[in-house]
């Protein structure tokens, strides 16, 4: 079987088109698949329309949470619930071509066990392109794994590997690091990134702030050492300074006026100060989620079987 995975929240312009081309490829896969639609807390007529198109194909299957928990809890959720021996992540705004599935599956029979899309050729705009580019190449040049360059999580997995996402997931998810992090056989295709189909992106700059945070904390020890570089650095400054002042005074006869000495002096340290400290708050406060220990989304309804 294969199954594929997609969060949807306000999608209803997309949903027909979606539902459209993926069954046009996965069935020329394997006429034995599931559609598990994971609902974020849609406020529009997303999960009524999903319903609508269940009651056609009862191998659409959906999850529907409580509220909007966000992607990366939502295809987890998804995750959780696949019951393929392929599996595989797709947003839902197209921009993720379903017709890529027969590329990914063609790799997966040569052995590999994870095939996943390299965003090339991106609509957004420039800025925004700049941005995703200068992260993962960031993310990766101070992460103790070797994250993917330019990869979401549009992908194809074999069932193993699902697992072990499943077993190392934490409160902070970042799924493609993950999937980067348990190894196994893998392998990118390059894709053209489509412009959305329709309707307004769901991903605000908030999110996407968010979202490379989990990334550069969860998989890189960089912030803990820009800690240390920062005291040095500091440390450094005042001997530089200490040593201008001394020679100012002895071969030059003259001391630099004190105030101006001393903003200087407290503000360089002030800086440093608030930067170690809200590096470390960010480590203690995801520490303290993961002992909090809440349940990363919570499923209001399901409808899986027949009689759901």
């Amino acid at each position: 079987m294969i199954s594929v995975v997609i969060p949807i929240f306000n999608e209803k312009e997309n949903i027909d088109v979606l539902l459209e081309r993926i069954i046009t490829n996965v069935k020329t896969l394997d006429e034995n698949y599931e559609i598990i639609f994971v609902d974020d807390g849609s406020t529009d007529s997303s999960l009524e329309q999903l319903l609508a198109h269940r009651n056609n194909n009862e191998r659409i299957k959906i999850l529907s949470l409580s509220r909007n928990f966000g992607q990366q809890p939502a295809y987890l959720a998804g995750l959780t619930h696949a019951s393929g021996d392929l599996v595989c992540l797709m947003d839902g705004d197209l921009q993720d071509p379903p017709e890529l599935l027969k590329e990914f599956y063609a790799k997966i029979q040569e052995g590999y066990d994870i095939v996943y899309a390299i965003r090339k050729k991106r609509k957004e705009n420039l800025l925004l392109k700049f941005a995703y580019w200068i992260y993962y190449r960031i993310l990766r040049s101070v992460s103790s794994t070797p994250i993917n360059l330019d990869s979401g999580d549009f992908c194809m997995m074999k069932k193993n590997a699902v697992q072990h996402i499943l077993s190392s997931a934490e409160q902070s998810i970042f799924l493609r690091g993950t999937r980067s992090w348990i190894g196994f056989k893998q392998i990118g295709i390059k894709c053209e990134r489509e412009k959305r189909h329709s309707g307004k992106p769901k991903y605000t700059l908030r999110k996407l702030f968010e979202l490379a945070y989990n990334g550069l904390f969860s998989f890189s020890n960089f912030p803990v050492k820009l800690i240390t570089f920062l005291g040095f650095a500091s440390i450094s400054v005042s001997l530089i300074y200490l040593g201008f002042v001394i020679y100012k005074k002895i071969v030059l006869g003259d001391v630099p006026e004190g105030f101006t000495t001393l903003i200087l002096a407290i503000t360089l340290f002030s800086g440093v100060q608030l930067i170690s400290i809200g590096l470390i708050g960010e480590y203690v406060l995801r520490i303290y989620n993961e002992a909090r220990n809440r349940p990363k989304y919570i499923i209001k309804d399901r409808f899986f079987d027949k009689q759901e």
